[in-house]
């Protein structure tokens, strides 16, 4: 392959990476999806694809809609143990964020959210809402109709508005502050001002620092301080697990506010946040290695502030 066909490959990568990650909500899978598309694009007969953007892109969809397919066959996504895999911000996976469409597609809630979709639902409601692409665009993609297109964005819309929490963006400050606060009450053991800080229908989902098999899920805000109060208090077993005693951190992963768990420059788990009117309103901590690795990647370059705190 010469020069050119691999510079136009790559001047798309991001572009690529970008619909792939939203489409599986894995940067591993993402990145796989990606090179996948490039072997796909060097055995192409280049001559005769006319437009190489829309070529490729069409190929990435449909590369990640049979992963897709295949996880929900082997039931590995469609019983809902799966987390999404937070990226740090300012990773380029997070791709295009100038519009509300676009940098809701890519926040955990959504991402999970759009679990629930079938596949293809999915795929025409990232197209549509992150990349902006038209119906007529997205049916050549997919093999559809482009009514069929219009109804497959009309549903999952209707489907993700039905269950988003707040539904609304929140001011970046705002939302710092009362992760600060709600920290803070976390590490005092002070479960019922925890308790206050919690919308009444809060989730909590966690992956149980890595080593649960199936996710743990709480749904009220008692059991969630329980569960919170009980996290992040420290015992010389957490250390151990931890590899020392961590530092935490406020940072912003996928546009929502985030404490991350820093041992020696090393994330060992993250806890993200939602939240909707001045209060807490979902919680997911994740700490499988495989689940923060490109975060921890992207860490190693990053200039946090302060940590909220060091002596834990």
């Amino acid at each position: 392959m010469d020069s050119a066909a691999i510079d136009r490959f790559e001047a798309g990568r991001g572009r690529l990476a970008s619909l792939a990650y939203r489409l599986l909500g894995s940067a591993a899978d993402a990145e796989d999806a990606v090179q996948d598309t490039f072997l796909r694009w060097q055995s192409a007969d280049r001559d005769h694809i006319e437009v190489p953007e829309a070529w490729l892109t069409k190929v990435v969809t449909n590369l990640c809609l049979d992963r897709l397919r295949s996880a929900q066959a082997r039931h590995e996504r469609a019983a809902g143990d799966w987390l999404p895999e937070p990226l740090l911000e300012g990773d380029p996976m997070l791709g295009p964020a100038d519009t509300v469409e676009q940098r809701e597609s890519v926040s955990l809630a959504v991402l999970t959210l759009m679990e629930r979709l079938a596949p293809v639902e999915r795929a025409a409601y990232v197209l549509r809402e992150a990349f902006s692409y038209s119906h007529g665009e997205i049916a050549g993609i997919l093999d559809i109709t482009e009514s069929a297109s219009q109804q497959h964005v009309h549903r999952a819309r209707r489907r993700v508005a039905a269950e988003r929490r707040g539904g609304q963006e929140v001011d970046p400050a705002a939302a710092r502050r009362i992760v600060e606060e709600f920290l803070a009450a976390a590490t005092s053991g002070r479960t019922e001002r925890l308790v206050a800080l919690l919308t009444a229908d809060a989730t909590l989902v966690s992956d149980g620092a890595g080593l649960a098999r199936r996710l743990l899920r709480y749904t009220t805000r008692e059991r969630i301080a329980s569960f919170v109060r009980a996290g992040f208090k420290p015992t010389q077993a957490k250390r151990r697990m931890a590899g020392g005693t961590p530092a935490m951190y406020i940072a912003q992963l996928n546009g929502s506010p985030a404490v991350l768990a820093v041992v020696d420059e090393r994330v060992v788990g993250v806890v993200a946040f939602d939240v909707a009117d001045g209060k807490v309103a979902a919680l997911r901590g994740i700490a499988a290695a495989d689940r923060i690795a490109r975060l921890n990647e992207a860490w190693r370059q990053y200039e946090p502030d302060a940590p909220l705190i060091t002596a834990w």
